[in-house]
């Protein structure tokens, strides 16, 4: 076997490859065989049927395209590793010329990755949020855990604002209840927003047995995004009670004795939280002006495809879940069809990118990845997906998907390089050390921008 590389533009290449007819021999038997298998010819055995007897009966034709069908896949990756290409997708194959007994020429055009320079990004600079934990900060915290230690006591009264109220609902469209529009003993918040819009104002005033009727827009159910006609009926009015902020609350809510106590280790958290956050930010800045320091050309093909899967995920997982579809949510976003595809777009090519600087700084760097670093991500990437690790673990391997975590964790290693050596300083002017931040930040990071859909499938090849 002969092949040649013919570079058509940064990201995608030609090759042209002839096949001496002798090497198809394999493929030829194995053709012979398996068409042997399917046929039937009167006075042979099946199975035993010659060679020159499906030539006669059925073509030769039949044999030769079955013989290349099976033979080229094979010369396509020995000519791929000839030519030591790193290739995306899959090829567009054309047979050029298949002569009996002498030839098979064949050209297949195909994405790969592009080859790029890493310029010396010692010189990064970038400025983040300063770590302030201020008296405000953690008076909100506090307050926060003392709702969640609210009672309810009932009352004898109209309800207002933050009284916790407990309703039936009935819902028509059309004039007519719908199956799944009828919901007693809701208990429900006033003011907090989570259930339909217009029903503060609906229940604002009533007292038990009042009742009120409103429109509303539906937000889930059998008739999701429809105007519907909502009875509410007040069947109890509550009050709800707070606590005393005072050592009994901080020794009722916390493991601490004193309300002090309690205060401090709320500031902690909340500097921990902000330290975690400024990390992040700056790596996501740092990445940033990483790309801008690079060429990175995008094929067109792969960009295509991680457009289509980004949307995709989009409108039939993320959407779905919360009963909307893409026209709803671009009205919700305030954002036309063409301004959601220019920025899906831009998103897309800042993934691609990503990926393949950050792959290139794990060659360049002889990045490796370890049984620990990897069990840790599995655990991180398993928390947050929902799964227990074992479950999210047999999940990976039954998927194939074992590369693509081992990826994920040398791509946030790479990412940790550049931002060790870029300067990173505060809004204060402080120059900010980040070695004793969370690692995980950094994998997130990177994982955020290469793999937040599937471009990571697409471009193993």
């Amino acid at each position: 076997m002969k092949s040649a590389v013919e570079t058509l533009n940064p990201t995608r290449v030609r090759l042209t490859v002839e096949v001496p007819f002798e090497e198809l021999k394999d493929s030829l038997d194995a053709a012979y065989k398996k068409i042997n298998q399917q046929v039937t010819v009167k006075g042979f055995r099946k199975g035993k049927v010659p060679a020159r007897v499906i030539d006669q009966r059925f073509g030769r034709g039949a044999v030769l395209e079955e013989a290349v069908n099976d033979a080229l896949p094979k010369f396509y990756t020995d000519a791929v590793n000839e030519a030591e290409l790193s290739v995306l997708g899959q090829p567009e194959v054309d047979i050029t010329e298949l002569k009996d007994g002498e030839t098979l020429n064949f050209t297949a055009e195909v994405d790969i990755r592009p080859t790029i320079e890493i310029p010396d990004f010692s010189g990064i600079e970038v400025e983040v949020d300063a770590v302030e934990v201020t008296e405000e900060d953690v008076d909100k915290a506090v307050e926060e855990l003392r709702e969640r230690f609210a009672s309810t006591a009932p009352v004898e009264r109209a309800a207002e604002d933050g009284d916790v109220v407990t309703i039936d609902l009935q819902a028509k469209v059309d004039g007519e209840i719908l199956e799944d529009g009828v919901a007693d003993g809701v208990s429900y918040t006033i003011g907090s927003g989570e259930l339909l819009e217009g029903i503060d104002d609906a229940v604002t005033g009533l007292e038990a047995g009042g009742e009120a009727t409103f429109t509303s827009e539906l937000k889930g159910g059998s008739a999701a995004g429809k105007e519907a006609e909502v009875t509410v009926k007040v069947t109890q009015v509550a009050k709800r009670e707070l606590p005393e902020l005072d050592d009994e609350f901080a020794q009722l809510a916390s493991e601490f004795d004193t309300i002090e106590e309690l205060r401090a280790d709320s500031r902690k958290r909340l500097e921990n939280m902000k330290q975690y956050d400024q990390a992040t930010q700056a790596q996501e800045r740092v990445l940033e002006k990483l790309l801008d320091l690079v060429e990175v050309p995008v094929p067109e093909k792969l960009l295509e495809d991680e457009i289509n899967t980004r949307k995709h995920n989009l409108e039939h997982h993320q959407l779905g879940q919360m009963g909307l579809d893409l026209a709803k949510y671009l009205e919700i976003q305030g954002k036309s069809e063409e301004e959601f595809d220019a920025e899906t777009k831009e998103a897309a090519v800042k993934g691609i990118k990503t990926q393949f600087v950050l792959d290139e700084l794990v060659k360049q760097e002889k990045l490796n990845v370890n049984q620990e670093e990897l069990t840790e991500h599995l655990m991180r990437r398993a928390a947050s997906s929902g799964m227990s690790p074992d479950q999210f673990a047999q999940a990976v391997v039954e998927g194939g998907q074992v590369p693509l975590l081992v990826g994920e964790v040398a791509r946030g290693k790479a990412l940790a390089v550049v931002v060790e050596k870029a300067t990173v300083k505060d809004t204060n002017g402080e120059v900010i050390d980040l070695d004793d931040e969370e690692d995980e930040a950094e994998t997130e990071s990177a994982e955020a921008e290469a793999t937040e859909a599937s471009a990571e499938e697409k471009t193993e090849g």
